[in-house]
């Protein structure tokens, strides 16, 4: 089953942020429940993967300012139809930024969110189920902006805030720092 390996990294998940549980659940009924939802033809939602990248020292992390939807967030996207949800964590990344040498900061996944994309053009208003995993550049630190961003800025960890107040951005801000005392 192509969803397996998802299925199994939302299981650990799920064991390591039992105060998540809600989340997890419902983001293992989606993919349980909707064979197609690595695509984005399915209209009602479908999972994404994104890359929270910190820098070489783990004191800042890479926010794009994201075209379409006007807010600073991490880079990510849409699977289309890749079951690899890691790689397409990866690709994201370094299709966004260019950075070419990214290794995972942890093992499995990071952090989880699903949150509302409004209608745009002909695409109605659906939800995406967002598998997120943490890298730490592991060479140059220069960025290239693409067509998707704005713009691309390194921002210290208690600055995030203050470009995305968003509880799943602050949550990752502070696993960030439970990764450092590690």
């Amino acid at each position: 089953m192509h969803r397996k390996a998802l299925l199994d990294l939302l299981a650990d998940y799920g064991m390591r942020f039992p105060e998540e549980m809600a989340a997890c659940e419902r983001l293992i009924d989606f993919v349980r429940s909707h064979e197609q939802c690595f695509s984005r033809q399915l209209e009602i939602g479908h999972v994404t993967g994104s890359a929270w990248i910190l820098d070489t020292n783990g004191e800042r992390v890479l926010l794009t300012h994201h075209r379409k939807l006007d807010i600073w967030v991490q880079p990510g996207g849409h699977a289309d139809g890749d079951h690899d949800i890691l790689r397409v964590a990866r690709r994201e990344a370094t299709e966004e930024t260019g950075l070419p040498q990214l290794q995972l900061a942890c093992e499995g996944l990071f952090d989880i969110d699903i949150h509302a994309i409004p209608a745009r053009g002909t695409a109605p208003a659906h939800d995406h189920y967002d598998c997120r995993f943490a890298f730490q550049v592991n060479g140059s630190e220069a960025y290239m902006v693409s067509d998707e961003s704005h713009d691309l800025q390194w921002i210290p960890l208690h600055q995030v805030i203050e470009y995305n107040n968003e509880a799943s951005l602050q949550r990752m801000v502070t696993k960030t720092a439970d990764l450092k005392g590690r």
